[in-house]
C-alpha cells in the first residue's frame, strides 16, 4: 500500500506543478494581452486630437493665406504712403523758409531773431531796392546786402536781404552775443 500511496503523491505533485505552470502561463498571456490592448487603445485615443488639430489647421490655412496677402498689400501701401509723405515734406521744406528766414509783405512787420528785432517792409519793394525798417531805423537795400543792427550793446544782429519781388521780401536775421575783449 505504501507503493501506491507514494506514486499517487508524485502524480499529484506533477499535476500541481503543471497546474501552476498553466495558471502562470495564462496570467502572463493575459497581462501581455492587456498591455497590447491598452497600448493600442491609447494610440487610438491619442490619434483623435491629432486628427482634429490637423483638420483645424487645414481649415485655417486659407484664412492665413488671405491675411498674409492683406499684410503684404498693407505693407506695400504703407511704403507708398511713406514715399509720398517724404515727397510732400521735401516740397514743404522748399516752400517754407529756413530757420531765421522771413518772408515779409508790403507794410508788414515781424518779430525776428527770438524777438530781438522788429523788421518791417516799408511800402512795396521797388525794381532795384527795398525799404526795410529794423527796430525803427529805415534802410534801403538790394539783394545780398547785409544790414548790421544792435538791439542792445551786448548783442550784434545782422539782417540779410535774400531776395525780393514786387509783392514781398525774403530776409534772414541772426543775432549773437558780442565778444568782449
Amino acid at each position: 500500500m505504501t507503493e501506491t500511496t507514494g506514486s499517487k503523491s508524485a502524480v499529484s505533485e506533477r499535476r500541481s506543478v503543471s497546474g501552476w505552470f498553466v495558471v502562470l502561463s495564462a496570467s502572463v498571456l493575459l497581462m501581455l494581452g492587456g498591455l497590447a490592448g491598452g497600448y493600442l487603445y491609447g494610440r487610438e485615443l491619442a490619434s483623435h486630437p491629432l486628427a482634429n488639430a490637423v483638420a483645424v489647421l487645414q481649415k485655417l490655412e486659407p484664412a492665413n493665406k488671405h491675411l498674409q496677402a492683406q499684410v503684404a498689400a498693407q505693407t506695400a501701401k504703407i511704403a507708398s504712403l511713406e514715399a509720398k509723405l517724404k515727397n510732400v515734406q521735401t516740397a514743404m521744406d522748399t516752400m517754407s523758409p529756413a530757420k531765421n528766414t522771413y518772408k515779409i509783405g508790403p507794410n508788414q512787420a515781424v518779430l525776428a531773431a527770438d524777438g530781438r528785432l522788429t523788421i518791417g517792409l516799408v511800402g512795396a519793394p521797388a525794381n532795384q531796392s527795398v525799404a526795410i525798417n529794423i527796430n525803427g531805423k529805415q534802410h534801403i537795400a538790394v539783394s545780398g546786402d547785409v544790414i548790421d543792427a544792435a538791439p542792445d550793446p551786448s548783442t550784434k544782429c545782422q539782417v540779410k536781404v535774400l531776395s525780393f519781388d514786387m509783392f514781398s521780401a525774403t530776409l534772414a536775421a541772426t543775432c549773437a552775443a558780442v565778444k568782449s575783449h
